[in-house]
């Protein structure tokens, strides 16, 4: 039997913005739901926290310096043209005979997703209906006059449902990339009345003391220094609005995948790019910061049959992802994967711990060119800032990454053994920063001011 897979990936999703977690009010009783009734692998991260070398390594599995994406493509910044002549997962199960859909956001290429596997490539503009609406907030975002069932997220389920009904009789492949919860957040009601006065991030006061000059650069870069609490708070409501809205847009295609006798043979998958400050810390958006906030995503598989829980282990989303679909749909793996197959979690066997740290990477957008690493085991987070100061976090005694320990005494230690295991990391990963003997002896050995 050939798996059906729905995959379904929102745009600056962060994990602790879902109901099941528990840290935020925020209502997912479909994710929730969906993460009740698969596994949910509670430390993934993304390969980079911007969304085309994020989506690019969702299509292809390696890094996106391996594939020469080291930023978005539309910011003034010249960058690698990403062609067919790359590998996508999506090929393979077109040759396979899947019907494969995609839906949304493309954000990988300026060639068409029809040329890297898909039949069916129904952009947002083909399928969103034409708000006329003058918005007064930007970014800050605003309730939208639409009615929900003409929204961009309703509009994608709706699209969906019926390319699932046009690939019946064949094994399928959908792929639906919502634009939310982006910000500017304009969710229709109920959603953009649902939540009032909520609690402002709880880092929403970082006084940022002992952190990175860049961070404070970005909130100038804003024009946020001075923005009152209460416009960040109304943002915040709506990111929330938002989700609550892209859930019940899911709710949809999950509803219909049991109306039609399709769950007991179709893979669902839910994801992110990566996450969003939204005014934590008086920032927006993803730039030149690695806090949870940004890098850590929710990544929830359910399998038919296949196990049920959480795991810890520390993974790489859209590395991980593509090896575990091949493996899901009795594909061989092409050689130059750099993820790991979370199949053996999904099949209810022991598997091996997948990695010891998260690896994540940045290197600059709108405002420089700014290179960072990132490692991680959920518990110690090490950040390599190569031209400002490192950050060292205890995330179990300090999981809002408040106060930097990079230069704490007692951890003289742990930071020099952090560095080397990065500089391993980096090495087996072939990152370019390793390829500089300068770069190489500047973070092994600490050579920071």
């Amino acid at each position: 039997m050939k798996y059906n897979i729905l995959f379904i990936c929102s745009d600056q999703q962060r994990r602790d913005c879902l109901g099941y977690t528990g840290q935020y009010p925020v209502k997912t009783p479909n994710i929730d739901a969906l993460a009740a009734d698969g596994v949910d692998f509670s430390l993934a991260y993304t390969p980079n926290p911007i969304c085309v070398p994020a989506r690019r390594s969702m299509v292809c599995g390696r890094r996106p310096e391996h594939v020469g994406t080291l930023y978005n493509y539309d910011q003034g910044i010249p960058s690698i043209p990403f062609g067919p002549d790359n590998y996508s997962w999506s090929a393979d199960l077109q040759k396979a005979g899947y019907k494969c859909g995609y839906i949304g956001a493309w954000h990988v290429s300026d060639r068409p997703a029809t040329e890297f596997g898909y039949d069916d490539f129904i952009p947002t503009p083909a399928f969103a209906v034409r708000d006329t609406t003058k918005y007064e907030n930007g970014f800050f975002g605003d309730p939208c006059d639409l009615p929900l069932d003409q929204s961009d997220t309703h509009r994608a389920a709706d699209t969906a449902i019926e390319l699932m009904k046009k690939y019946s009789g064949s094994p399928f492949q959908i792929r639906v990339n919502f634009q939310a919860p982006h910000l500017p957040c304009r969710p229709s009601e109920p959603f953009s009345s649902m939540y009032r006065d909520v609690k402002l991030w709880n880092a929403f006061d970082d006084d940022l003391i002992g952190k990175p000059y860049m961070q404070r650069q970005m909130v100038l870069n804003w024009n946020n220094a001075d923005t009152p609490a209460e416009t960040f708070r109304r943002t915040q409501s709506l990111y929330f609005g938002m989700i609550s809205q892209t859930d019940d847009a899911i709710g949809r295609m999950l509803s219909y995948l049991d109306e039609a006798g399709l769950s007991e043979n179709t893979v669902v998958i839910y994801t992110s790019d990566h996450g969003d400050m939204c005014g934590e810390r008086r920032m927006l958006d993803k730039h030149y910061v690695m806090y949870e906030s940004v890098t850590r995503v929710p990544l929830i598989i359910r399998m038919p049959g296949g196990a049920r829980g959480t795991v810890g282990d520390p993974i790489i989303n859209a590395l991980d992802i593509v090896p575990t679909l091949l493996d899901i749909c009795g594909l061989p793996k092409p050689d130059g994967l750099e993820g790991v197959s979370l199949y053996p979690y999904l099949t209810g066997g022991v598997p091996e711990k997948v990695r010891e740290y998260a690896l994540v990477t940045y290197n600059g957008q709108q405002f420089g060119l700014y290179t960072q690493r990132m490692i991680t085991d959920g518990h110690i987070k090490y950040v390599w800032n190569c031209s400002d100061t490192d950050e060292l976090y205890d995330l179990d005694s300090d999981p809002d990454e408040l106060h930097n320990k990079i230069n704490d005494e007692d951890c003289v230690g742990l930071v020099a053994k952090l560095r080397r295991d990065m500089t391993k990391q980096l090495c087996e990963a072939d990152d370019y920063t390793m390829r500089s003997p300068w770069l190489r002896d500047t973070l092994y050995n600490g050579r920071k001011a």
